[in-house]
């Protein structure tokens, strides 16, 4: 009987259970994550439900309101982007829109104006432009806009 009970002690399916959702974690919100490859370049606007990870070079606009967008090392973004989140490895071009925050990790680069709940920006890292940070439940109005461009 003690064979029996050190057989079944390693049968695949035990750890078959935690694999499968460390790895749903690691990529993210379930199968819901787009990937645009670093043999990839992609002109024109891309929008959507799902977030998107960019090893590729964009040319457009990212419109991906309440998803998160990461741009990776191999990345290159001349595009504005609107999301709910946005990590940077790579490079971005482009104004930043993200309802929560934007993270500017030390590998990586944004020429263009942030508007944020939060920004993080590791040391490292390369940023040129504005920073405009909003309440989480904040929603751009005329009035804010208009004050946007007036420097003290």
């Amino acid at each position: 009987m003690n064979p029996s009970a050190n057989s079944e002690s390693t049968r695949p399916p035990a750890p078959a259970a935690p694999v499968e959702s460390q790895s749903r974690t690691a990529m993210g919100p379930g199968p819901d994550q787009a990937s645009i490859g670093k043999g990839l370049l992609v002109k024109g606007d891309i929008s959507g439900t799902e977030s998107l990870f960019i090893d590729g070079k964009i040319e457009g606009n990212i419109n991906l309101p309440g998803n998160r967008v990461t741009v990776g090392k191999n990345g290159q973004v001349a595009a504005s982007i609107v999301a709910r989140e946005v990590v940077i490895l790579g490079k971005v071009r482009g104004n930043v829109s993200a309802t929560d925050r934007v993270d500017i990790r030390a590998e990586g680069a944004l020429n263009g104006d942030v508007t944020a709940a939060r920004i993080s920006i590791e040391d490292g890292a390369f940023f040129k432009g504005g920073i405009d940070i909003r309440k989480p439940d904040a929603k751009p109005s005329a009035a804010a806009t208009t004050e946007a461009p007036k420097m003290l």
